[in-house]
């Protein structure tokens, strides 16, 4: 049993780093389908349900220092990739359907949980507010969002499942319709040449030159994400609190993103690495969170599976609804959900099944979710603590 709290930061970095190596040069079915951050979270939890990591004090205050201290750093990295200005030139068709996917994903957490929250586990809706950050920006701002609620690690092991399982689904699902995009296009009477205009302008501004990510762009990074992150928490733990979500974890967050997206508009914000570093932050954050899980309580997981599966639901039902009534087509539409469930991972790719010229199109779109994930978070952790 680990008691020491440098022994445990130590030993979970380097099962961290074993994870990814493998995920890195085995590859295979087998990673595509289980990614290795959920190695990571199942690995770690199950140590700790096996009693392999102990509840000592220097290790819940290594726990809560290294985490506290990754993720505004984490985020703040992240966000280095989101220029404002591109994003605005996507035009109000894609982005108002953008932000119709978001709030129906939020709509499909609140009916389902309204539905059965008789049948959950005590902070669910905790967990449920965690994957709709997910499910509306990335994994970062899951991570993000356990931490402000302080999400119980074994809900949010259900949430995480749910992250994994039901997106995957969703992903092969809207990858399935593409060939019948036509139909839907002529179904709802959609209109699709402002696509290529829009797409001219950005392949028009993406033309920089690419540097080779150096010693001095990993080091550099990693010491103005920590100094943003530990200065962010010094002035946010100074800020008054706000209802039950903002608090000071909030105002830390909030004083990372701003700072994040000023420096996304200067030449730091091109340079390369920003994204290598924040990744490594990430599956240390992971490891560290399933450190302090508990698998015992797993046999609940099918509800949440269902419950998954019926937030899709609503959210594809809504979308389908919007696009007939609104004459929207079957990529903006399918670019806009993937942006939110699945982020930079599979949107750029389902815009690239359409047209390669359209990839940086889907690249932009789950930008934006990754901005505002956190926030939609947020307000969903707000609607479900009421009902």
């Amino acid at each position: 049993m680990i008691q020491d709290g440098v022994m445990f930061v130590c030993f979970l970095l380097a099962f961290t780093a074993v994870i990814a190596i493998a995920e890195k040069t085995i590859g295979g079915k087998f990673f595509k389908y289980v990614p290795g951050i959920v190695l990571i979270y199942i690995g770690a939890a199950l140590m700790k349900t096996f009693g392999f990591f102990s509840a000592s004090e220097s290790v819940e205050t290594a726990y809560g220092t290294i985490r506290g201290l990754l993720l505004p750093a984490m985020l703040m990295l992240m966000l280095l990739h989101c220029d404002l200005r591109k994003i605005a030139r996507l035009g109000p068709k894609m982005l108002l359907t953008f932000f119709a996917a978001s709030f129906s994903i939020i709509a499909g957490f609140t009916i389902t949980y309204a539905l059965l929250q008789g049948l959950y586990a005590e902070g669910t809706w905790k967990a449920f507010a965690a994957l709709s950050a997910s499910w509306t920006g990335g994994s970062a701002n899951m991570v993000i969002l356990q931490g402000i609620l302080n999400v119980p690690e074994n809900i949010f092991g259900y949430a995480l499942i749910m992250d994994t399982v039901n997106y995957s689904v969703w992903v092969m699902f809207l990858f399935w319709l593409v060939p019948l995009a036509m139909k839907f296009n002529k179904w709802t009477k959609a209109d699709t040449s402002y696509i290529d205009e829009i797409t001219a302008q950005l392949e028009a501004e993406d033309n920089g030159d690419k540097h080779p990510i150096g010693f001095v762009e990993l080091i550099g990074f990693l010491a103005l994400s920590l100094f943003v992150s530990a200065s962010a928490t010094k002035i946010g733990a100074s800020l008054p609190e706000l209802g039950a979500a903002v608090n000071a974890t909030t105002w830390t967050i909030i004083i990372a993103s701003v700072i994040g997206l000023i420096v996304a508009m200067t030449k730091v914000g091109k340079l390369p690495g920003s994204m290598e570093v924040s990744k490594v932050m990430l599956y240390i954050v992971i490891a560290l969170i399933a450190s302090h899980a508990d698998f015992s309580q797993l046999f609940q997981a099918p509800i949440y599976i269902i419950s998954g599966f019926m937030i899709m639901f609503f959210h594809g039902l809504i979308m389908v609804i919007l696009a007939k009534v609104f004459k929207l087509d079957f990529f903006t539409m399918g670019v806009a959900s993937l942006a939110n469930i699945g982020g930079v991972a599979s949107a750029p790719i389902l815009a690239g099944s359409f047209n390669r010229t359209l990839i940086p199109v889907g690249i932009l779109m789950a930008v934006l979710g990754s901005l505002l994930g956190t926030y939609y978070g947020i307000f969903t952790s707000y609607i479900l603590s009421a009902l």
